[in-house]
């Protein structure tokens, strides 16, 4: 299957500072794929470098398109998103605008398509659908950001850590609705540092470490390689 985002020889540098070296990864129609690795290995600026956020070196190909010179918006309408680490909501504006924000560019019709869906997938998100963003626990926010992002619509929907701070019956929530996802036949990139969490859901995975892709394959090869399993799944071993 041909690859709906390609990045090829991807550097990321903040001055003289190099923060991602030579990074290839592909991501296909449908498919969850993951990248794991410490923080600092560089994952959250090889992301925002797809999205046009950061200036890099290399090559950004969505649905068979150049994107190293588009900008963000341009990036967004063609079907690319993604929700950042710290959400970045409106906090004094309600979850429905929030929502809203999110498909702006589509119109009125899809504005209340999108709802609805976006309603029917995070339930609690309706209830509180007049409450003000800022107000919301770490779980509801993080189910927002993700709704929002879903609003426009995208092919390819880029995670960053959506897990980080979140209590364990709420990130099983949230890996359960990105699994979901793939059903919907929207294609994920996640990156995560709770690698168990990761490697249980994705197709495919990449290990990122000091900006470069140390290993990648199969996640269930990657669950089941002692490197792996020392380094980031812990004492546990790998996941059934």
């Amino acid at each position: 299957m041909s690859a709906l985002l390609a990045l090829d020889g991807i550097d990321v540098a903040y001055g003289k500072v190099a923060a991602v070296h030579g990074v290839s990864l592909a991501v296909a129609p449908g498919e969850i794929v993951t990248v794991i690795g410490a923080n600092g290995a560089g994952k959250t600026s090889l992301l925002n470098a797809a999205m046009g956020l950061l200036p890099c070196a290399g090559t950004i190909v969505f649905d068979g398109k150049d994107q190293r010179h588009r900008l963000t918006e341009e990036r967004v309408a063609a079907g690319l998103s993604l929700v950042p680490e710290r959400r970045e909501l409106f906090a004094t504006m309600s979850v429905e605008d929030n929502l809203r924000l999110g498909a702006f560019r589509l119109g009125a019709g899809a504005i209340g398509e999108g709802l609805e869906s976006v309603f029917a997938r995070f339930p609690r998100l309706k209830e509180r659908r007049a409450q003000q963003a800022g107000t919301l626990s770490g779980g509801e926010r993080q189910m927002l950001a993700m709704g929002r992002a879903l609003m426009g619509r995208p092919r390819l929907l880029m995670l960053d850590e959506p897990s980080l701070g979140l209590a364990p019956l709420i990130v099983r929530e949230i890996f359960r609705i990105i699994a979901d996802l793939k059903q919907s036949g929207t294609a994920v990139l996640l990156v995560e540092q709770n690698a168990r969490a990761a490697l249980e859901i994705a197709d495919r995975g990449y290990v990122m470490e000091l900006g470069r892709v140390a290993m990648s394959g199969s996640a269930a090869d990657l669950a089941h390689d002692p490197r792996v399993i020392e380094t980031y799944l812990g004492l546990g071993g790998a996941p059934p």
